[in-house]
């Protein structure tokens, strides 16, 4: 498949992209510093800036999908502004090019852990991913509202941590799964298959899921 990902250099798009290489896609990584992608046959660098919806919207037209891979994780205490801003441009942006499918990469932070109590609601849960954790459940609530676009969004297990590509894990829908000892883990790696899998084998149009060991 032709693909674009934007924020392909990141701690997961990083992943994503080298997933979709390595399975014969052509994909065009669309970042704001193209020097940082490795150089490879199957992938075409492009600057962009996620906040310039009309440029955006013209980058990406022409894909068989999309995949973001953005996060606001670096902007401090502007991290929830600038998450909601990038992902309502890309929205918009995507409608606009009328892509055929758009991935995201969620975040845990709005699976229910109860009935009605989301991970990012719990008394315990870290200060400092708060505002992605909070910018990333808004994301969800926007492409939720969106009824003419392809969305799909993945979010992960607690705990998202390098490791291996095992291609191994279970699937869900609202709910943060966990394993027998009670930990809610998952490899970026296993995360990329994952999201890759989704990609090829379509079966969560206009929804989230998750994944988990």
């Amino acid at each position: 498949m032709k693909i674009a990902i934007i924020g392909a250099t990141g701690y997961v798009g990083s992943k994503l992209l080298a997933e979709a290489l390595a399975r014969g896609h052509q994909v065009t990584a669309l970042v704001s510093r193209p020097e940082r992608v490795e150089a490879h046959a199957g992938v075409t660098a492009q600057k962009a800036d996620v906040l310039d919806t009309n440029a955006l919207a013209a980058q990406l037209q022409g894909y068989d999908a999309v995949i973001s891979a953005f996060s606001g994780h670096a902007h401090g205490d502007k991290t929830y502004d600038y998450y909601v801003q990038g992902i309502q441009s890309i929205i918009a942006a995507a409608k606009r090019a009328e892509v055929k499918r758009l991935l995201v990469v969620g975040g845990a932070g709005s699976l229910e852990v109860a009935p009605g109590l989301q991970v990012v609601d719990t008394p315990d849960f870290p200060e400092q991913w708060k505002q992605s954790a909070l910018g990333a459940r808004e994301a969800l609530n926007l492409l939720r509202k969106e009824s003419s676009l392809n969305w799909t969004m993945l979010s992960p297990a607690a705990f998202l941590q390098p490791g291996e590509r095992t291609g191994k894990f279970r699937l869900g829908t609202d709910q943060l799964l966990a394993d027998a000892q009670g930990e809610s883990r998952i490899s970026v790696e296993d995360y990329a298959v994952a999201m890759i899998d989704e990609l090829e084998h379509p079966a969560h149009a206009h929804s989230r899921f998750t994944l988990a060991y």
